[in-house]
């Protein structure tokens, strides 16, 4: 479906996403695409993934990357402290997050973007790189743009 070098930009991304979910209407089916296609097209990541909100903590869901930790209490960790201050977080160095919850040793930044569907935490997009400061202000914007994106997908999913 994608060729090398096809997705250029975070615009280009985002409407690739959109066009990969639409018509598609399973929540899974949405995150395991979002997380390869995401997988595909970011330089320098080791870990691409989803938790989602289950029993009151963060559960694993689809995600590329080696095996990771299954739940994730709200406010502990990064994936936590998003869900807790619904806020992105971008972590240029993860050793230096108080209570960072290392799943992959090789993890040295980190970002994770909350997401939102119908008025509630549906959980967070997780995105570490095996690189020190690997995220910036432009990745955030264009990742979460793309988180709201997923959401709409996600809102007439669920």
């Amino acid at each position: 479906m994608f060729q090398p070098g096809q997705i250029k930009d975070y615009q280009s991304l985002n409407t690739a996403l959109d066009h990969l979910l639409s018509g598609e209407s399973d929540a899974i089916s949405h995150l395991a695409n979002a997380s390869s296609l995401l997988n595909y097209f970011l330089d320098d990541v080791n870990w691409v993934g989803f938790y989602t909100m289950k029993n009151g903590q963060l559960q694993l869901g689809p995600f590329q990357g080696l095996p990771a930790c299954v739940t994730i209490p709200v406010g502990r960790g990064v994936c936590g402290t998003a869900v807790s201050d619904n806020r992105t977080m971008r972590i240029a160095d993860v050793h230096a997050f108080p209570g960072h919850i290392a799943c992959d040793a090789n993890s040295k930044s980190e970002i994770v973007i909350p997401l939102t569907v119908n008025g509630e935490v549906y959980g967070v997009l997780d995105i570490d790189a095996p690189v020190t400061d690997r995220f910036t202000a432009e990745d955030q914007t264009g990742l979460e743009a793309f988180a709201r994106i997923l959401e709409k997908h996600l809102s007439q999913a669920v």
